[in-house]
């Protein structure tokens, strides 16, 4: 599935619809050059989650947030400074990915052989200022009944 977003509002919105599809223990990786909406998205997801979008920061000094006040517990992992899968390891990733609520991880490519075995991959790239494409993929079967979701409700 491929979607256009014209504005930061826009990805706010889909990343909002995508929250309310989520269920603990869902993982979503972000993948996306620099200033690809990567946060922005990130920020939806959370607002959706009853969280406050300038609560939401980019991590990438921290690594990782966690927002148990809100419906489920949000973990937002940015592996930008991580380099190499074991650095990651270190860090005790697992504990956030496979944990009792929605992780959502940043530069996702960072993981390589790391990456879970069923998530949702949200591709962005920048197609002008303000222009975003998102490419959703299913990996695994529960991110398919997401993505199902996720489609019938653009649609209408």
């Amino acid at each position: 599935m491929e979607i256009i977003s014209k504005s930061v509002s826009e990805t706010l919105k889909l990343g909002k619809k995508i929250a309310k599809r989520l269920k603990r223990g869902d993982i979503i990786c972000l993948f996306g050059q620099l200033g690809s909406g990567k946060t922005v998205l990130a920020k939806g997801i959370a607002s959706g989650f009853g969280i406050a979008k300038n609560q939401i920061v980019s991590p990438t000094f921290v690594i990782i947030r966690e927002y148990t006040r809100s419906r489920l517990p949000l973990y937002h992992l940015d592996l930008y400074r991580l380099k190499i899968p074991r650095d990651i390891v270190l860090l005790g990733y697992e504990e956030y990915l496979y944990n009792d609520g929605v992780a959502i991880v940043e530069w996702a490519d960072r993981l390589k052989y790391l990456l879970p075995k069923e998530y949702l991959r949200i591709e962005l790239s920048v197609e002008s200022q303000s222009k975003r494409t998102l490419k959703f993929k299913a990996i695994g079967d529960r991110y398919k009944q997401i993505l199902d979701g996720l489609h019938e409700n653009i649609r209408h």
